[in-house]
């Protein structure tokens, strides 16, 4: 009988993770200004809360974006949830989507200190919360730099790539040897060559700005964060 269930052979803590993003992304659909209330925003912005640096992992911005990431959370969740048992999978999951906003984080205060000279400007700014802009009476700084404060204060961060991103590298440190066939590479290629490949492009995109609104850094921040853990974990590297 569970045969005909796809999630049966899913263990715990993976079959519930994509249960609660497809719920959480149908929710989205309906609610549309769930992501505003659930994705997470920088800090300093007057619509972050703390419950956004959980919850943001959960929402996700379209089809796609959310597709991908369930279809590599079965693809590697399974087998890494198996080595670390589920209730530390459960920790790394959630931690290296922690870890993915902490690099974030960092980015962006770096960049509103270039712009504003301190990294929580917020009490000077004036929020427009209907039209979402942002406004300021400081000569110091320009309409490029304001409108890229904008982006920052009233954009969310939304989806589990951050955790994902974790996800791969553990499989890279743990079976750096098992090949990877994947649909758009014609030619397996082992992990421990596939895995920090993606992580080094995601690098460059973000450092060139590239992908519009894609927090790259977030996603190296996860993978990160992930090899940070495992090591702290005392999980030894490419024993399967």
């Amino acid at each position: 009988m569970n045969s005909a269930n796809p999630l049966s052979n899913l263990p715990t803590v993976t079959k519930n993770l994509l249960i609660i993003n497809v719920v959480c992304f149908i929710g989205s659909m309906i609610f549309e200004n769930s992501t505003r209330l659930f994705g997470v925003y920088y800090p300093d912005s007057p619509f972050f809360n703390v419950w956004q640096i959980i919850t943001y992992m959960f929402m996700h911005g379209g089809f796609t974006h959310i597709f991908f990431n369930m279809f590599a959370l079965v693809m590697f969740g399974p087998i890494i949830e198996q080595v670390l048992g589920s209730k530390r999978f459960l920790n790394f999951y959630l931690l290296t989507g922690i870890g993915a906003l902490v690099l974030q984080f960092g980015v962006q205060a770096f960049e509103v200190y270039q712009i504003a000279g301190l990294v929580n400007p917020g009490s000077s700014l004036k929020f427009d919360m209907i039209s979402g802009m942002v406004y300021s009476d400081s000569p110091n700084i320009s309409q490029a730099g304001l409108g890229t404060l904008v982006s920052i204060y009233n954009t969310p961060l939304v989806g589990a790539s951050g955790a994902i991103y974790g996800l791969l590298l553990a499989f890279a440190y743990l079976f750096p040897n098992l090949k990877l066939a994947l649909i758009f590479i014609p030619v397996p290629i082992k992990a421990k060559y596939f895995i920090p490949i993606m992580i080094l492009i995601e690098i460059y995109l973000g450092f060139s700005n590239s992908g519009g609104s894609i927090a790259h850094l977030a996603h190296v921040g996860g993978a990160l964060f992930g090899y940070i853990l495992l090591k702290a974990w005392g999980i030894k590297k490419g024993l399967y």
